[in-house]
């Protein structure tokens, strides 16, 4: 039995950046994490620091999503002081590019709502033809339309961030164990009793950060986090000299020079295995916008379930019933991991969540159902 002030339930990108804000701001806690085969969204991560199309009809999650994206440098630069690791960051824009004149406009239509649902204060972006997009874009195939650009977007190194977290969190403070499923959650007159395989803690303050099992914990302390099943795959081709010559949606060239394909979304599984229909489907479409590609060979491929809420909203939480358990859940969590990690962690240090975020709190579903 051990006796803590602060454990976080989860210890992928989102528990991870917590705990590192939470050491920054002079709160140390336990992290624990499950098995290294668990279904984990922070293993498949696209590593995009994405603003582009976010928030349509949320516009609170359109600005959240910005502001996250505008204080990712100053991220970037605490994580290399705190763990020596650059995780690469890059913001130099990037593309949605459309192949049919309904994709186009549906693009399109989605960005001008989102424009006008934020007043206008979402990120800039720019409508562009076919000829305007090649104009940018030399070697786009003949069925490219148009695309929709914007500024704003960038992406990282996806395994040095999640590196780079977990060797800043340990260094601040933070006490990681894997190995450590939470099975159940027993809140107490002064805390919370945390138990499972090998594991027995009472902790004063507790944080569900815990991915998909964020639906089956939070019930135990007051909370909700409905979710739907989002299951995403990726492509990894072999390491190319040639640089891409953008970033886009479903596209992106790590710096070390593998091009990783993704955008797929299965609704209807629960395997965690690759389709081979799939992955057709995503290389064809690559092809269909860069048919250069055709001279590189795939070497990997993988999959992951999204942490994807009902709405495809984040939920950030604090429990009426049980103060003390916060709960967070997001599928943006390399965007987001700057909003985290500055933001929402010196919020949790100070035992409440602001005003600013009581948009995202699951009790809109409630609501919804009580309409």
């Amino acid at each position: 039995m051990h006796d803590v002030d602060m454990t976080i339930v989860g210890g992928g990108l989102v528990g991870a950046s917590i705990a590192w804000g939470l050491a920054r701001s002079g709160m140390k806690s336990l992290v624990l994490d499950g098995e290294d085969l668990d279904l984990r969204a922070s293993r498949a991560n696209f590593a995009l620091v994405w603003v582009q199309g976010k928030g349509l009809h949320a516009p609170h999650y359109a600005l959240w999503s910005d502001a996250s994206a505008k204080r990712w440098p100053t991220m970037a630069k605490a994580l290399l002081d705190d763990s020596g690791i650059d995780v690469g960051l890059q913001q130099d824009g990037a593309f949605t590019f459309a192949l049919s004149q309904d994709e186009f406009e549906a693009a399109r239509e989605d960005m001008e709502s989102i424009a006008l649902e934020t007043n206008g204060r979402a990120p800039h972006y720019e409508v562009l033809d076919r000829q305007q997009t090649l104009e940018r874009v030399p070697g786009i195939g003949p069925e490219v339309v148009g695309s929709i650009y914007c500024a704003a977007d960038g992406h990282v190194n996806a395994l040095r961030l999640f590196h780079a977290l977990h060797t800043a969190m340990e260094k601040t403070g933070a006490t990681y164990r894997p190995q450590h499923r939470v099975q159940i959650i027993e809140p107490t007159s002064d805390g919370f009793v945390l138990k499972g395989e090998g594991v027995s803690i009472v902790s004063r303050q507790i944080v569900l950060a815990a991915g998909l099992d964020n639906e089956r914990l939070a019930p135990m302390v007051g909370l909700s986090c409905p979710l739907k099943r989002s299951k995403g795959q990726i492509l990894v081709t072999e390491k190319s000299q040639t640089a891409l010559p953008c970033l886009s949606a479903g596209m992106r060239q790590a710096d070390e020079g593998g091009i990783m394909i993704g955008d797929s979304e299965e609704t209807d599984t629960t395997r965690i295995s690759s389709s081979s229909d799939i992955s057709a489907v995503l290389a064809s479409r690559a092809l269909r916008i860069f048919p250069a590609l055709s001279d590189l060979n795939v070497v990997r491929s993988w999959t992951g379930f999204r942490v994807k809420t009902a709405d495809g909203v984040p939920i950030y939480d604090h429990s009426e019933r049980y103060p003390g358990a916060f709960l967070v859940a997001c599928h943006s969590g390399v965007t987001l991991a700057a909003n985290h990690a500055l933001i929402v962690a010196q919020q949790i240090a100070a035992g409440r969540l602001e005003d600013d975020l009581s948009a995202f709190s699951a009790r809109r579903f409630h609501a919804r159902q009580a309409a």
